[in-house]
């Protein structure tokens, strides 16, 4: 149940110390000191979360440059193949096992030149309107599955689609075929929404950094277009600190050997959550980047042609503006790694007439992943 913590639940060889808590050994040739992890049950799920202790966790997992690679739960059991692959499966096979999942509410649309994988759920003719939720990079849409079915119960038509190179839309060469710009990606959201018949104004939900920003930048394209706007955990402010992991992708050649990391995705997940991903979920995360190079070159593309000052700036400026009347909200999960909550505190403060904050404690950069059903709330409160 949300928000709940269960009496004790043990993991791998482990050793319960007080109730809500575990404790488990590291996994290497090499004795390790245990760690303590948190367990939240979400319905019927366990949610996983490693609690800090000191500098000696740290040190024990301080194995090589590249340990960050396989050194998380979810990763382990997926990437690390047997001593004989030929007799016990090899990565071809790992896909294949995996391939079919994720896709839950989705279907393929074709919109302009490039097809898109699009989530959607309720009523078709709801009395309570759309409602579009834009994922973040490096991310997709399947991040908002709970709240989709959750909003879909509420009586609200939603839609959620992957942003082109992005989770199972399209991935088109850069450059050639697809620029990769703000520009270019508000013109190809245009078309989506013309062939999924959306009628204005729509509720709009964003989150997260580089496509997730350019769902706040169409807004102020298109304010007549949106009845309300919420932003999830979303760069805010000129001053936005820039994750690791995008500084690496903007990088002459580095980015070209980060974007193939096909652990990249989950990892950003995790390192902005306080909780760890279930394998399951990991590896729909995974599953683009294992299939194909393609979207690790979306994603290195979409990273260098974002204009990341400018459009911050645009942002900033923008919704502080005494022009921006659409009602918004900034629903914040209060554990985000990757961005302060300063971010959504500074923000309100330019148009506290207009733009409204929720904090959400618990979650963390995703927190449509993290703890859904806060989310919901906060949405349906606000629509």
């Amino acid at each position: 149940m949300a928000g709940q913590i269960s009496s004790c639940t043990v993991l791998s060889s482990a050793v319960c110390r007080q109730p809500g808590t575990v404790v488990e050994s590291l996994r290497g040739s090499t004795p390790a000191p245990p760690v303590c992890r948190k367990v939240r049950r979400r319905g019927g799920c366990t949610v996983v979360a490693a609690v800090n202790e000191g500098g000696e966790e740290k040190a024990a997992r301080k194995k090589g440059l590249f340990s960050f690679v396989t050194d998380n739960d979810s990763s382990r059991g997926a990437i690390q193949l047997p001593n004989t692959p030929a007799q016990d499966g090899n990565l071809g096979q790992m896909i294949s096992s995996i391939e079919g999942k994720g896709r839950d509410y989705g279907s393929y649309v074709r919109a302009g030149e490039f097809r898109w994988f699009v989530r959607e759920t309720g009523p078709a003719k709801s009395n309570k309107g759309t409602v579009i939720f834009l994922h973040g990079a490096p991310t997709q849409s399947y991040s908002y599955r709970v709240v989709l079915t959750q909003m879909a119960k509420a009586g609200y038509h939603c839609y959620a689609p992957d942003w082109l190179g992005f989770g199972f839309s399209e991935k088109p060469q850069p450059d050639y075929d697809f620029s990769y710009t703000e520009d270019a990606y508000h013109e190809e959201f245009d078309k989506l929404l013309t062939r999924l018949k959306i009628e204005s104004p729509f509720f709009l939900v964003t989150q997260g950094f580089v496509v997730g920003s350019y769902g706040l930048t169409w807004a102020l394209k298109n304010p007549s277009r949106v009845s309300k706007l919420v932003a999830l955990n979303t760069p805010l402010t000129t001053s936005t600190p820039l994750p690791g992991i995008f500084q690496q992708l903007r990088f002459p050649l580095v980015g070209e050997f980060t974007c193939q990391n096909a652990i990249l995705p989950q990892r950003f997940v995790e390192a902005g959550s306080p909780y760890v991903l279930e394998i399951d979920d990991a590896d729909v995360y995974r599953l683009p980047y294992l299939d194909s190079s393609d979207p690790g070159f979306s994603l290195l593309a979409a990273t260098r042609k974002a204009a990341l000052k400018d459009m911050m700036t645009q942002i900033a400026q923008g919704f502080s503006s005494t022009n921006w009347k659409v009602p918004t909200m900034v629903a914040w999960g209060e554990s985000d790694k990757h961005l302060p909550k300063s971010e959504a505190e500074n923000f309100v403060k330019t148009n506290p007439d207009i733009i409204k904050s929720v904090m959400l404690a618990g979650a963390g950069h995703l927190p449509q992943e993290d703890w859904p059903e806060k989310v919901v709330e906060a949405l349906n409160r606000f629509f």
